[in-house]
């Protein structure tokens, strides 16, 4: 990917919702969600998820939702960058890009989960945080052997905010 290729940020669309699946496999340690998940979070949280696409390639998503019960909290379900795009900061580009979406104007928090080990993760969200002059704490969401019997990792759940503009 050359510097001077035009990136597309777009809402996805239903089309996109199997791309999204090729591109999630391709990008572990995130958990793999079933193709139908995907059309979903491409379909109806659209307005909060971005695709990133060069000539009609995807090579970036970030699927997101506002908290039910809690309109002024946006959660951040996953986040894929292809290999071939990674290290161009298109994960802070793509939270950025859902920020200054008019249905996310009256936002003050972002919440995520990470697991303990993923270290690209708690990086993009420490930045997220410092750039929005935020706090970032964290708390266990869901343990691996009550929750997940053991077939996962443990879940901590990551808050950020007050979210302040964003420093440049």
């Amino acid at each position: 990917m050359s510097a001077n290729q035009a990136l597309l940020f777009h809402s996805p669309s239903k089309e996109d919702g199997w791309a999204v699946s090729q591109l999630i496999e391709a990008c572990p340690p995130l958990d793999r969600n079933s193709a139908y998940c995907n059309l979903l979070q491409c379909h109806h949280f659209a307005e909060t998820s971005v695709a990133v696409k060069l000539q009609g390639e995807l090579l970036a998503f970030t699927s997101g939702y506002i908290v039910p019960g809690r309109p002024d909290t946006l959660f951040i379900w996953q986040v894929a960058v292809s290999s071939t795009a990674r290290g161009q900061g298109l994960a802070s580009k793509m939270i950025d890009n859902i920020l200054k979406r008019d249905c996310c104007t009256s936002l003050r928090f972002i919440e995520t989960t990470i697991t303990e080990t993923n270290e690209a993760s708690w990086g993009l969200f420490r930045r997220i945080a410092e750039k929005h002059g935020s706090q970032l704490s964290s708390e266990l969401l869901f343990h691996q052997d009550k929750h997940f019997l053991g077939h996962h990792d443990s879940e901590i759940l990551v808050k950020i905010g007050p979210l302040n503009s964003p420093s440049t």
